[in-house]
Protein backbone atom coordinates (compact mmCIF):
# COMPACT_ATOMS: atom_id res chain seq x y z
CA UNK A 1 0.00 0.00 0.00
CA UNK A 2 1.28 3.19 -0.96
CA UNK A 3 1.93 5.59 2.40
CA UNK A 4 0.04 9.07 1.88
CA UNK A 5 1.31 12.25 4.14
CA UNK A 6 -0.83 15.42 4.66
CA UNK A 7 1.39 18.22 5.00
CA UNK A 8 -1.43 20.50 6.37
CA UNK A 9 -5.14 20.25 7.66
CA UNK A 10 -7.45 20.73 10.90
CA UNK A 11 -8.45 17.58 12.32
CA UNK A 12 -9.47 19.47 15.17
CA UNK A 13 -11.75 21.83 13.57
CA UNK A 14 -15.39 21.93 14.64
CA UNK A 15 -16.87 20.80 11.22
CA UNK A 16 -14.55 17.53 11.74
CA UNK A 17 -15.32 17.35 15.74
CA UNK A 18 -18.42 14.87 14.91
CA UNK A 19 -16.83 12.64 12.54
CA UNK A 20 -13.29 12.34 14.46
CA UNK A 21 -12.97 8.82 15.04
CA UNK A 22 -14.42 7.61 12.28
CA UNK A 23 -12.03 10.12 9.96
CA UNK A 24 -8.67 8.18 12.06
CA UNK A 25 -10.05 5.48 11.61
CA UNK A 26 -10.38 5.95 7.54
CA UNK A 27 -7.18 7.48 7.36
CA UNK A 28 -5.02 4.71 9.09
CA UNK A 29 -6.62 2.11 7.09
CA UNK A 30 -6.37 3.82 3.45
CA UNK A 31 -2.13 4.71 4.26
CA UNK A 32 -2.14 7.91 5.83
CA UNK A 33 0.86 7.79 7.71
CA UNK A 34 1.31 10.77 8.69
CA UNK A 35 -0.88 14.15 8.68
CA UNK A 36 -0.15 17.52 10.28
CA UNK A 37 -2.67 19.15 12.18
CA UNK A 38 -2.60 23.11 12.22
CA UNK A 39 -3.96 24.84 15.38
CA UNK A 40 -4.84 28.60 14.55
CA UNK A 41 -5.60 30.26 17.61
CA UNK A 42 -5.27 29.87 21.17
CA UNK A 43 -8.87 28.08 22.00
CA UNK A 44 -7.81 25.36 19.82
CA UNK A 45 -4.18 24.28 20.68
CA UNK A 46 -5.54 22.21 23.13
CA UNK A 47 -7.68 19.87 21.28
CA UNK A 48 -4.46 19.93 18.82
CA UNK A 49 -2.27 18.76 21.50
CA UNK A 50 -4.73 15.87 22.90
CA UNK A 51 -4.78 14.72 19.20
CA UNK A 52 -1.19 14.24 18.77
CA UNK A 53 -0.97 12.57 22.75
CA UNK A 54 -3.70 10.01 21.38
CA UNK A 55 -2.71 9.08 17.95
CA UNK A 56 1.20 8.84 17.15
CA UNK A 57 0.38 9.54 13.51
CA UNK A 58 -0.39 13.24 14.56
CA UNK A 59 2.29 15.97 13.79
CA UNK A 60 0.92 19.05 15.99
CA UNK A 61 1.50 22.51 14.71
CA UNK A 62 0.86 25.51 16.90
CA UNK A 63 0.33 29.12 15.49
CA UNK A 64 -1.56 32.28 15.45
CA UNK A 65 -3.72 32.57 11.71
CA UNK A 66 -4.17 36.15 10.65
CA UNK A 67 -7.69 35.72 10.66
CA UNK A 68 -8.04 35.76 14.49
CA UNK A 69 -4.90 37.64 15.65
CA UNK A 70 -7.54 40.11 17.14
CA UNK A 71 -8.71 37.39 19.75
CA UNK A 72 -5.07 36.53 21.12
CA UNK A 73 -4.65 37.21 25.03
CA UNK A 74 -1.67 39.29 26.53
CA UNK A 75 0.23 36.22 27.36
CA UNK A 76 -0.44 34.55 23.68
CA UNK A 77 3.30 34.15 23.22
CA UNK A 78 3.81 32.25 26.76
CA UNK A 79 1.35 29.66 25.90
CA UNK A 80 2.61 29.55 22.22
CA UNK A 81 5.73 28.33 23.50
CA UNK A 82 4.47 26.00 26.27
CA UNK A 83 2.83 24.12 23.39
CA UNK A 84 5.87 24.43 21.76
CA UNK A 85 8.01 23.09 24.64
CA UNK A 86 5.94 20.17 25.03
CA UNK A 87 6.48 18.64 21.71
CA UNK A 88 5.52 20.18 18.69
CA UNK A 89 6.72 19.67 14.77
CA UNK A 90 6.15 23.08 14.06
CA UNK A 91 5.22 26.51 14.29
CA UNK A 92 2.01 26.98 12.26
CA UNK A 93 -0.66 27.99 10.55
CA UNK A 94 0.72 31.93 10.55
CA UNK A 95 0.93 34.55 7.79
CA UNK A 96 0.26 37.35 6.28
CA UNK A 97 -3.61 38.01 4.48
CA UNK A 98 -4.90 40.90 2.44
CA UNK A 99 -7.58 38.77 1.00
CA UNK A 100 -9.85 39.26 4.15
CA UNK A 101 -11.73 42.49 4.63
CA UNK A 102 -10.82 44.34 8.23
CA UNK A 103 -7.99 42.60 9.30
CA UNK A 104 -5.08 45.00 10.61
CA UNK A 105 -2.30 44.13 8.09
CA UNK A 106 0.42 46.03 9.98
CA UNK A 107 -0.55 43.72 13.15
CA UNK A 108 -0.17 40.85 10.87
CA UNK A 109 3.12 41.05 9.90
CA UNK A 110 4.35 42.47 13.91
CA UNK A 111 3.06 38.80 15.11
CA UNK A 112 4.42 37.15 11.88
CA UNK A 113 7.76 38.29 12.57
CA UNK A 114 7.18 37.21 16.14
CA UNK A 115 6.43 33.89 15.10
CA UNK A 116 9.10 33.78 12.84
CA UNK A 117 11.61 34.46 15.36
CA UNK A 118 10.13 31.57 17.91
CA UNK A 119 10.61 29.29 15.08
CA UNK A 120 14.00 29.94 14.43
CA UNK A 121 14.99 29.74 18.28
CA UNK A 122 13.74 26.36 17.70
CA UNK A 123 14.81 25.35 14.24
CA UNK A 124 10.90 24.18 13.93
CA UNK A 125 9.52 24.23 10.42
CA UNK A 126 7.06 27.06 9.98
CA UNK A 127 3.47 26.46 7.74
CA UNK A 128 2.98 29.75 6.23
CA UNK A 129 -0.72 31.10 5.09
CA UNK A 130 -0.28 33.63 2.41
CA UNK A 131 -3.58 35.44 0.45
CA UNK A 132 -2.58 38.70 -1.68
CA UNK A 133 0.05 39.27 -0.12
CA UNK A 134 3.45 37.26 -1.43
CA UNK A 135 5.50 40.33 -2.41
CA UNK A 136 5.09 41.72 1.72
CA UNK A 137 5.17 37.53 2.47
CA UNK A 138 9.04 37.74 0.35
CA UNK A 139 10.10 41.19 1.74
CA UNK A 140 9.79 39.74 5.39
CA UNK A 141 11.69 36.08 4.40
CA UNK A 142 14.46 38.50 2.89
CA UNK A 143 15.02 40.10 5.61
CA UNK A 144 14.73 37.86 8.46
CA UNK A 145 15.68 35.05 10.18
CA UNK A 146 14.27 31.69 9.02
CA UNK A 147 14.51 28.31 10.29
CA UNK A 148 17.45 25.74 8.78
CA UNK A 149 14.70 23.12 7.94
CA UNK A 150 12.52 25.20 6.18
CA UNK A 151 8.92 26.47 5.87
CA UNK A 152 5.99 25.61 3.86
CA UNK A 153 3.74 27.53 1.82
CA UNK A 154 0.67 25.56 1.98
CA UNK A 155 -1.79 26.03 -1.22
CA UNK A 156 0.36 27.94 -2.41
CA UNK A 157 -1.31 30.48 -4.38
CA UNK A 158 2.00 32.72 -5.63
CA UNK A 159 3.21 33.13 -9.42
CA UNK A 160 5.69 30.76 -10.96
CA UNK A 161 7.80 33.41 -10.95
CA UNK A 162 8.34 33.59 -7.34
CA UNK A 163 9.23 30.13 -7.12
CA UNK A 164 12.95 29.94 -6.88
CA UNK A 165 13.45 33.22 -4.88
CA UNK A 166 11.25 31.18 -2.29
CA UNK A 167 13.14 28.20 -2.51
CA UNK A 168 16.55 29.66 -2.22
CA UNK A 169 15.00 30.92 1.24
CA UNK A 170 14.07 27.35 2.16
CA UNK A 171 10.67 26.98 1.09
CA UNK A 172 8.34 24.07 0.50
CA UNK A 173 4.71 24.13 -1.47
CA UNK A 174 1.83 22.06 -1.10
CA UNK A 175 -0.32 21.09 -3.81
CA UNK A 176 -4.52 20.67 -2.66
CA UNK A 177 -6.78 18.82 -3.77
CA UNK A 178 -9.15 22.34 -4.56
CA UNK A 179 -6.79 22.64 -7.27
CA UNK A 180 -8.21 20.45 -9.26
CA UNK A 181 -11.38 22.28 -9.68
CA UNK A 182 -11.72 23.24 -13.19
CA UNK A 183 -11.33 26.69 -12.91
CA UNK A 184 -8.30 26.66 -10.74
CA UNK A 185 -6.09 25.39 -13.98
CA UNK A 186 -3.07 28.26 -13.55
CA UNK A 187 -2.90 26.65 -10.18
CA UNK A 188 -1.89 23.41 -11.57
CA UNK A 189 0.34 24.73 -13.99
CA UNK A 190 1.97 26.94 -11.15
CA UNK A 191 2.84 23.40 -9.83
CA UNK A 192 4.12 21.69 -12.80
CA UNK A 193 7.40 24.32 -12.15
CA UNK A 194 7.78 23.43 -8.32
CA UNK A 195 10.94 21.56 -8.25
CA UNK A 196 10.11 18.19 -7.15
CA UNK A 197 12.11 17.91 -3.79
CA UNK A 198 9.99 21.03 -3.03
CA UNK A 199 6.93 19.07 -3.31
CA UNK A 200 4.40 18.30 -0.79
CA UNK A 201 0.55 17.51 -0.97
CA UNK A 202 -2.15 18.55 1.92
CA UNK A 203 -5.68 18.68 2.46
CA UNK A 204 -6.37 21.22 4.24
CA UNK A 205 -9.74 19.45 5.59
CA UNK A 206 -12.15 20.63 6.40
CA UNK A 207 -11.66 23.03 4.07
CA UNK A 208 -10.42 23.43 0.48
CA UNK A 209 -13.31 20.44 -0.86
CA UNK A 210 -12.21 18.18 -3.99
CA UNK A 211 -14.41 18.65 -6.71
CA UNK A 212 -17.43 16.42 -6.03
CA UNK A 213 -16.29 13.78 -9.11
CA UNK A 214 -13.31 13.19 -7.31
CA UNK A 215 -14.18 12.88 -3.32
CA UNK A 216 -13.77 9.53 -2.17
CA UNK A 217 -15.06 9.69 1.76
CA UNK A 218 -17.88 12.50 1.83
CA UNK A 219 -19.06 14.12 5.05
CA UNK A 220 -22.08 15.62 5.49
CA UNK A 221 -22.20 19.42 4.90
CA UNK A 222 -21.27 22.04 7.37
CA UNK A 223 -24.13 23.70 9.76
CA UNK A 224 -23.69 26.63 6.86
CA UNK A 225 -24.30 24.22 4.38
CA UNK A 226 -20.66 24.63 2.88
CA UNK A 227 -19.28 20.90 2.00
CA UNK A 228 -16.68 19.15 4.76
CA UNK A 229 -13.49 18.45 3.18
CA UNK A 230 -12.65 14.61 4.45
CA UNK A 231 -8.93 14.13 5.14
CA UNK A 232 -8.87 10.95 3.56
CA UNK A 233 -9.36 12.28 0.11
CA UNK A 234 -5.56 12.93 -0.01
CA UNK A 235 -5.05 9.68 -2.34
CA UNK A 236 -7.22 11.26 -4.64
CA UNK A 237 -4.77 14.53 -4.55
CA UNK A 238 -2.08 12.23 -5.00
CA UNK A 239 -3.15 10.20 -7.74
CA UNK A 240 -3.88 13.89 -10.12
CA UNK A 241 -0.72 15.26 -9.25
CA UNK A 242 0.86 12.68 -10.61
CA UNK A 243 -0.49 13.02 -13.56
CA UNK A 244 -0.11 16.76 -13.51
CA UNK A 245 3.70 15.94 -13.06
CA UNK A 246 4.05 13.16 -15.33
CA UNK A 247 5.49 10.65 -12.89
CA UNK A 248 4.38 7.17 -11.63
CA UNK A 249 2.40 7.39 -8.07
CA UNK A 250 5.01 5.47 -6.50
CA UNK A 251 7.79 7.75 -7.59
CA UNK A 252 5.85 10.69 -6.63
CA UNK A 253 4.65 9.11 -3.19
CA UNK A 254 8.38 8.31 -2.60
CA UNK A 255 9.51 11.82 -3.27
CA UNK A 256 6.77 13.07 -0.84
CA UNK A 257 7.76 11.24 1.76
CA UNK A 258 11.29 12.17 1.37
CA UNK A 259 10.62 15.74 1.20
CA UNK A 260 8.11 15.59 4.07
CA UNK A 261 10.64 13.83 6.23
CA UNK A 262 13.46 16.47 5.80
CA UNK A 263 10.79 19.71 6.63
CA UNK A 264 8.86 17.97 9.70
CA UNK A 265 11.54 15.53 10.33
CA UNK A 266 9.67 12.29 10.27
CA UNK A 267 8.10 9.53 8.10
CA UNK A 268 7.35 5.82 8.43
CA UNK A 269 10.62 4.76 7.12
CA UNK A 270 12.43 7.43 9.39
CA UNK A 271 10.98 7.88 12.48
CA UNK A 272 14.16 9.25 14.43
CA UNK A 273 13.09 12.64 15.53
CA UNK A 274 11.78 13.67 19.21
CA UNK A 275 8.82 14.95 18.01
CA UNK A 276 7.81 11.64 15.83
CA UNK A 277 7.62 8.89 17.76
CA UNK A 278 7.13 4.89 16.09
CA UNK A 279 4.18 3.87 14.23
CA UNK A 280 2.27 1.93 16.49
Amino acid sequence: MIGYFDAHNHLQDEWLAPHQAEVIKTLERTGVQRWVVNGTTEADWDAVALLAKQNSRVLPSFGLHPWYLARRTPNWRDRLESHLNAGSCGVGEIGLDRWMDGLDFEDQKVVFKEQLEIAVARNLPVTIHCLKAFGALLEILRSEKVPERGFLLHSYGGSAEMIPEFVELGAYFSFSGYFLADKKAAKREVFRQVPVERLLVETDAPAMPLPAGLVRHPLPDSPEGRPVNHPGNIGAVYERLSVIRGMPLEELAARVEENFTKLFGCSKSNPKSARCPDLE
